[in-house]
Formats: structure tokens, C-alpha cells, sequence
């Protein structure tokens, strides 16, 4: 069962979306919040799996409570899920931890699958969100291939598994090796390519190396 905590300040679209979710045998949605502040109480008092979070909401928005909720609850999922796609707020919301973000406009099915996908390890991105995130992302990651001729064969190995978006342990399950090493690797690869997380290494991965 993957818990869920709806953080929106749309009551209407909130209890709509309850409604749909509750009615998958394998999702329940454990609470709701209004604001950023409710989100971050019940995160520490629920403890779900996952939190669908909006991004602009009264007294506080979803990307400090995202920046919160993260740093103190690194292993809840949080998927943004806003009608507001601009670039400022995708960028800054996947930098602070969440690891996915769709629009509230992406039919319910698809919001369905993107939530058992994060909750499985595998990072969301609408596909005009996925283009954003991409041009601002150019500037910053290296030319193409460039940097990754640095990188040695394993290391291209688990940056394509996290372009797919594995966890540690399962690249490490993957490849027979320890989650540590693949812990070392990734900061190696980091290094290499110039960018300061994982979801980032993760989407230049998807732009360059996976077909």
C-alpha cells in the first residue's frame, strides 16, 4: 500500500483527487493539507510514502516545504503536481528533492502511473516539463559526450541506470556490486559531469545515453 499526503490549497481539486486515488486497491491517501506548513506537520506525523505537492500556496509554498520536508524525511517521494509550469518553479522544486513534477491536467490514469512509478524509483516528468527541464539544464551540463569520455565503463553503466531511475540499491543489485561503491561512483560521475545531484546526472543521462 503506498501512503499519499495531498498538499494543495484547491480543497475542491484536493478531495477530487482523494476521491479518484482512494479507489486504487494499492494507494491511500492518508491526509490533506492546505499550505507548505500543514504539509511539513503532517509529513512528520503521517510519515507517507509520498506527498503530492502543489507549488503556490498561502503562508508557505510547496517548493520551501519541499526543501523542508527533504532534508528532515529524505526517504518520502515527492511529486510535484501543479498547474503552474514555469521554468523557475520546476528547476527550483527538483533542485530542493522533489523527484518528479506533472500537471494537474495530466489525465488521472497518468497521474495514477506516475505515482506507482516514483514510489518505485523511477523519476516523473511531464513531457513539456521534461523539455524545461532540459534548456535550463543545457547551459550547466557538459556537451554532449564530452565529460562522459572521463568516465570509465561501469561508471557509464550506472549513470545509464540512473537515467532510468534506480536507487542505489538496485543498480547495486544490477551490477553485483556494494551500495557503497555505487555511493562512491555517482560522486565520481558528479564530478565528472559538472552537476550538483543525482536527478540532474539522471536527466543528462536520458538526453545523451539512453535511446
Amino acid at each position: 500500500m503506498i501512503k499519499l499526503l495531498l498538499v494543495d490549497d484547491q480543497a475542491i481539486f484536493c478531495q477530487g483527487l482523494a476521491s479518484i486515488l482512494n479507489l486504487e486497491a494499492d494507494l491511500e491517501v492518508v491526509g490533506q493539507a492546505s499550505d507548505g506548513q500543514d504539509a511539513i506537520l503532517l509529513a512528520e506525523q503521517l510519515r507517507p510514502d509520498m506527498i503530492l505537492m502543489d507549488v503556490r500556496m498561502p503562508i508557505c509554498d510547496g517548493v520551501t516545504a519541499t526543501k523542508a520536508i527533504h532534508q528532515r524525511f529524505p526517504w518520502i517521494r515527492i511529486l510535484v503536481l501543479s498547474t503552474f509550469d514555469e521554468d523557475e518553479y520546476i528547476y527550483q522544486a527538483l533542485q530542493v528533492g522533489a523527484l518528479g513534477y506533472i500537471l494537474k491536467s495530466t489525465p488521472s490514469h497518468q497521474i495514477i502511473d506516475a505515482i506507482r512509478a516514483l514510489h518505485g524509483g523511477v523519476s516523473q516528468l511531464g513531457p513539456t516539463i521534461a523539455l524545461k527541464v532540459f534548456a535550463q539544464l543545457s547551459p550547466v551540463l557538459p556537451t554532449k559526450l564530452d565529460h562522459a569520455d572521463s568516465l570509465s565503463r561501469r561508471e557509464l553503466e550506472i549513470l545509464a541506470l540512473l537515467g532510468q531511475g534506480r536507487t542505489n540499491q538496485e543498480i547495486a543489485q544490477s551490477l553485483f556490486l556494494s551500495e557503497g561503491t555505487v555511493r562512491n561512483h555517482i560522486s565520481r560521475i558528479l564530478a565528472q559531469l559538472g552537476v550538483h545531484d543525482r536527478t540532474q546526472a539522471a536527466l543528462w543521462a536520458k538526453e545523451h545515453l539512453i535511446e
